[in-house]
């Protein structure tokens, strides 16, 4: 196509972080436009522009056509394919990003010693002080993280562990970070974000904190200041593979593609049999 028609020129006008048809189907060629045309009928992707001479997707629809893709390069009939996409907006899989958030767990903070890594999905952290009201605050600490991932009443009671710390201790960050999980578990955004941002104010070093209210702006679609709070949870701590996983997507989901590729490679790197590395294997190409 040439440079000049006015095609092109509505395509760099709409932005890179939106794909038109025949840039999909360049990905995917395995994906018709009869495909794409059911796709949008059962409603499992939506254009986000139509013109007279082409449709534009977003990164998400890109994560529903790469799975029909996939299913249709397994030799899977079309209609077979289209079936379990519809069952998985239904609530009986889970496929895309937007169920992935669901599922996702926050940075915990698990131990207040060193060594400062705990594993995947869980740190350790200095006590700071070791006043009687610092120790008793730490036992409600070790208290509450017993808790906090079974019951609905074991997190009940591990949010009051967690309170009865804070009580004696206002500036224990790690209580103030994993009370703010439960409460993002629980979906009460508001809450989480104030004990995030109170955990930041006290500890600028505060890996968790930041990488955990990246989540929220991220679900909120506030993609700017997810952002700034990846890179900055990234500059604390690099070798942390699911914030290099969400500075990706968010970067993909604005239109970052070039920068985004370096933090899919660093994902594909530290998470070598990561839950999306064959994801981020085709992106940070």
């Amino acid at each position: 196509m040439d440079a000049t028609d006015p095609t092109c020129e509505l395509g760099a006008s709409i932005g890179p972080q939106y794909h038109s048809v025949r840039q999909v189907r360049d990905r995917y060629p395995a994906v018709r436009e009869d495909h794409l045309r059911y796709l949008e009928k059962w409603s499992l992707v939506h254009p986000v522009v139509r013109t007279k001479a082409d449709r534009y997707y977003g990164f998400q629809d890109l994560l529903v056509i790469r799975q029909v893709s996939e299913g249709l390069a397994g030799g899977a009939p079309f209609r077979v394919v289209l079936k379990g996409l519809v069952a998985a907006r239904d609530g009986q899989l889970t496929l895309d990003f937007a169920q992935r958030k669901v599922d996702a767990h926050p940075v915990k903070v698990v131990a207040l010693s060193p060594p400062r890594r705990a594993g995947a999905g869980a740190r350790s952290t200095d006590l700071p002080s070791f006043s009687p009201h610092s120790s008793l605050a730490a036992q409600y600490f070790r208290e509450g993280a017993e808790l906090d991932e079974g019951t609905e009443g074991d997190q009940e009671r591990a949010r009051l562990a967690y309170r009865k710390a804070l009580l004696l201790d206002p500036n224990l960050v790690p209580a103030l970070v994993n009370l703010a999980n439960l409460y993002y578990a629980r979906d009460e955004l508001v809450e989480a974000q104030a004990l995030y941002e109170r955990a930041m104010h006290l500890d600028g070093e505060c890996f968790e904190a930041y990488f955990n209210l990246g989540n929220i702006h991220h679900d909120l679609e506030r993609y700017l200041d997810a952002l700034e709070h990846y890179r900055v949870a990234i500059a604390i701590d690099s070798d942390y593979a699911d914030a290099h996983f969400y500075l990706a997507v968010t970067l993909e989901k604005i239109g970052h593609s070039a920068e985004a590729r370096a933090h899919w490679r660093a994902y594909r790197d530290l998470a070598p049999k990561g839950e999306w590395v064959e994801l981020a294997k085709e992106f940070s190409e």
